[in-house]
């Protein structure tokens, strides 16, 4: 490993543009984008028209605003647009002064060459008073311009109303939900509201369909709980991201199957749901556990639903008409996301293992008739990109396990080392698509192996449900069995297997350094060290999450001890090295200086690295740069090169 050319950072993390938070209405693109004025870092929403991509984009509301969703923890979309009375309002969420704003503007023909793709028709208004809460984006407006959205305060989530011809105004609570809410949606006319609930899980474990009624007057009338003998009678049913394509059909997917598969239902009002047409496929995901807010994996309208589906860890494409099958849409890429349609057009977020993630829009009419896929294919950023591999193995039980493999760039006669990676969540999953981390290191000849363990997400609840009561089992189980199977077909250095993870990884790379003599090291970000701690200090979203992943305290507090890494000293005796920030609600970082403490106690080669202005994930560049350098400098601490 000493001779060799090192590939400069400046190379791992080119300029590229960035669409966060998408919405296609009409013929133009919405996204949140950041903008930086002197010290300040603020986000700004821009705009475009579709498949104008060298037109220079528009901001529409200026660098005074801090656009944020902190629903349920983790947030996610942090505005709205609405086509309404023929010009375009956009509702936004601010934190600089804790209220909902709007703004309205008009499409600009005037011109034939303009940037201001939307003319103001409005000033940015202030629609409520300052309210220490945590607002969703999935905002309804009707006819009668009321707004309806939900938000968070004080531990519960509410339904609200305001309207919009006022401004600085109080809320109206509507509904008072016993639990959690999200995904409001409603239908052509606002007569039919949707949302989904659930109370003491995760939304993926289980949770609620619920319709109600509104009126003209934006009252909340009768309220009906969908209840289907072949779906969800007696059982726990997963429900994602309902949509309504038409005036009384309602779209969505549930996991009854043991799979997210699509079902179409026909509402004509409350008392009246049927179901229109179910699709039922094995090892297909149209669905994906609920983190943030404002997912969107399908969109359109009846003549032209289109949706993202995940068959076996390969993306696709599908296209409906009538709730038919229509087309398959095959795209070269391993993650697809926020995807969004109007009239014949669609765009989504795309990436491979060579192409940073990049917007894609697609004619759908010309799809079939045009270059677009080609030029899609050869359209690469990172042309000396790691290749992802897919590697299947038994883990747990013998059970077949997936995980991505990534072989250095850097060849030579010796084996290389490895670092295997234990994604968060633990409900989450790697997608094989380009990361920049993992250049830094394939380009630097280490193998990367990214661990989908049991109760990782896109390969159906049963495999999901390896890790119900067996967090810290199943999964170090797995991490342990990856890098066997690397040994044991020879494609690694044994005596160099070091273990990674963040947040919830961070607990898996701990346990399995402990459970294990094959990791030599653990790097772990702001890691799950003590399991009680978590459970008593983590915001309300995961408050009950460990009653899956371990069982209830009452029940199993041996379990919540013997499980903590905290109180496993006895069994390391491997170095660690550990980054956090200092303003983690999800994870206080205390958990992490504690642990540091009494590595050094017992004389455990440790090092710890605190970042005043982080939380729980990383965001500044420089403190991710600072964590790829450090960890570089302590392998090779450790492994004397």
């Amino acid at each position: 490993m000493n001779n060799y050319k090192k590939l400069a950072i400046t190379d791992v993390y080119p300029k590229v543009n960035s669409y966060n938070q998408l919405s296609l209405i009409e013929n133009f693109i919405f996204w949140v984008g950041n903008i930086s004025s002197g010290k300040k870092s603020r986000n700004a929403i821009f705009v475009r028209p579709i498949f104008h991509k060298e037109g220079e984009a528009q901001n529409l509301i200026g660098d005074s605003f801090y656009i944020k969703s902190n629903f349920h923890g983790y947030g996610g979309k942090s505005y709205k647009c609405f086509l309404h009375k023929n010009k375009f309002y956009l509702v936004w969420i601010d934190q600089v002064t804790n209220s909902l704003w709007y703004k309205i503007f008009e499409v600009n023909d005037k011109e034939s060459k303009i940037t201001n793709y939307l003319v103001n028709l409005t000033s940015s208004k202030q629609l409520t008073k300052p309210l220490k809460c945590n607002y969703d984006s999935c905002f309804i407006l009707n006819r009668q311009d009321k707004l309806f959205g939900l938000y968070e305060k004080d531990e519960k989530d509410f339904l609200f109303s305001i309207d919009l011809n006022k401004d600085t105004q109080e809320l109206t609570v509507l509904r008072e939900f016993d639990g959690f809410a999200s995904s409001l949606g409603s239908n052509e006319d606002n007569t039919l509201l949707s949302w989904i609930e659930w109370k003491n899980n995760m939304p993926w474990e289980n949770n609620n369909l619920f319709i109600g009624s509104i009126n003209s007057s934006g009252q909340l009338q009768k309220i009906v709980k969908f209840k289907n003998k072949k779906i969800n009678f007696g059982k726990s049913v997963s429900f994602f991201q309902p949509l309504w394509i038409s005036k009384n059909l309602l779209v969505c997917s549930e996991d009854s199957t043991g799979w997210w598969n699509l079902l179409f239902l026909k509402i004509n009002q409350v008392e009246e749901i049927h179901i229109q047409k179910k699709i039922k496929k094995n090892f297909y995901e149209y669905g994906l556990p609920e983190w943030i807010s404002g997912l969107s994996m399908f969109a359109g309208s009846k003549n032209n639903f289109l949706s993202l589906a995940k068959n076996r860890g390969s993306w696709i494409i599908e296209h409906y008409r009538d709730c038919s099958f229509h087309q398959k849409i095959d795209l070269p890429f391993n993650c697809l996301r926020d995807l969004h349609v109007s009239s014949n057009s669609l765009i989504c977020l795309a990436s491979n293992d060579s192409s940073h993630e990049k917007l894609i829009e697609i004619d759908i009419d010309n799809f079939s008739k045009s270059s677009f896929l080609s030029k899609l294919t050869k359209s690469k950023i990172v042309h000396s990109s790691a290749k992802s591999e897919a590697y299947w193995f038994k883990g747990y039980k013998q059970e077949e396990t997936h995980a991505w493999i990534y072989k250095p760039k850097l060849v030579t006669n010796n084996k290389p080392p490895v670092i295997v990676k234990a994604h968060s969540g633990p409900t989450s999953s790697f997608d094989g698509s380009l990361n920049l981390e993992v250049e830094y290191w394939t380009s630097r000849g280490w193998m990367v192996a990214e661990v989908n363990y049991g109760g990782s997400s896109g390969f159906g609840r049963k495999y999901r449900e390896r890790l119900n009561n067996l967090w810290g089992v199943v999964d170090s189980a797995d991490c342990i069995a990856l890098a066997q199977s690397l040994v044991d077909e020879e494609l690694i250095d044994p005596s160099r297997i070091v273990i990674s993870g963040n947040s919830a990884g961070g607990f898996t790379a701990l346990t399995s350094l402990y459970k294990s003599n094959l990791f030599k090291a653990a790097i772990c970000k702001y890691p799950v060290i003590d399991l009680n701690d978590m459970r008593l200090n983590t915001h309300r979203f995961e408050r009950n999450y460990l009653n899956s992943l371990i069982g209830d305290f009452e029940s199993n507090q041996y379990k919540y001890f013997q499980r903590s890494p905290i109180n496993n000293l006895l069994k390391i005796n491997k170095p660690i090295l550990l980054f956090h920030g200092k303003n983690d609600l999800v994870i206080n970082f205390r958990q992490s200086t504690d642990f540091y403490k009494k590595l050094l106690e017992k004389n455990i080669y440790s090092e710890i690295f605190l970042f005043d202005d982080e939380g729980h994930g990383f965001r500044n560049l420089k403190n991710k740069m600072k964590v790829l350098e450090e960890t570089e400098r302590f392998y090779k601490c450790i492994f004397s090169f």
